[in-house]
């Protein structure tokens, strides 16, 4: 009996920004509002820079700001280094990030000022997830909708997973295991890096291995026919 396969539905996140009238003008205002600020900031700055079309130097916005604004270069790479999805909660990573910084501040007390008009905007966002009307239910339906479909629908399902399944999961990985029962084609697309690479460049890295799986397989019925 055929297998049934449950189709993978592609959704598509857009974030509206708001400004929590919070800003800082030196390390330590950095420190001590990112002591308090809500989480919803926290999870903005950190796990949304991906879908701004991130500096690959960098992987948050505290980060980019460090390096970029205040020119300290070594506690920029410290919280580029800082792994968000290693964490259970964001309060858990907002006292990692502040802790860095506190370490940073112990050996270097007098830290520089922002230049006016380039001090460091707190921000949240409201996030709208949608249907986009795309569904497929192979792997060669899936290979031309990841191809094409928005930017904001590869964040969604590659980075926005991993904090909404809380696991180190996504959902591309998930499907293509769990209904298509491919678990080696899922883990190479699990363990691609976030961090080396842009939106874009994942959906490259995931199309590529799907595109090599589909070979393969198309390869392999071909021998399965020549031989009956």
């Amino acid at each position: 009996m055929e297998r049934t396969v449950e189709p993978f539905e592609f959704r598509q996140c857009v974030s509206i920004r708001r400004s929590t009238g919070k800003k800082a003008g030196n390390l330590r205002g950095l420190r001590d509002l990112l002591a308090v600020v809500n989480e919803a900031s926290i999870f903005h700055h950190v796990y949304q820079y991906f879908l701004k079309g991130h500096i690959l130097e960098y992987t948050n916005d505290f980060a980019q700001w460090v390096g970029e604004t205040l020119e300290e270069s070594p506690l920029s790479e410290h919280l580029s280094n800082t792994d968000p999805y290693a964490f259970g909660n964001i309060e858990e990573l907002r006292n990692r990030l502040v802790t860095v910084i506190d370490e940073y501040l112990r050996e270097f007390p007098g830290p520089k000022e922002a230049l006016p008009g380039s001090e460091f905007y707190f921000n949240q966002t409201v996030t709208l997830v949608f249907p986009v009307e795309v569904k497929v239910k192979n792997l060669a339906e899936f290979l031309i909708a990841v191809k094409y479909v928005d930017g904001g629908s590869i964040y969604y399902h590659f980075y926005e997973a991993r904090t909404r399944l809380g696991s180190r999961a996504d959902d591309f990985s998930r499907w293509i295991e769990d209904a298509l029962g491919k678990k080696e084609l899922a883990e190479r697309i699990r363990t691609i890096d976030l961090f080396m690479h842009t939106i874009e460049g994942i959906r490259d890295r995931i199309a590529e291995l799907v595109e090599e799986e589909v070979r393969s397989d198309m390869y392999g019925h071909q021998q399965t026919t020549a031989v009956f």
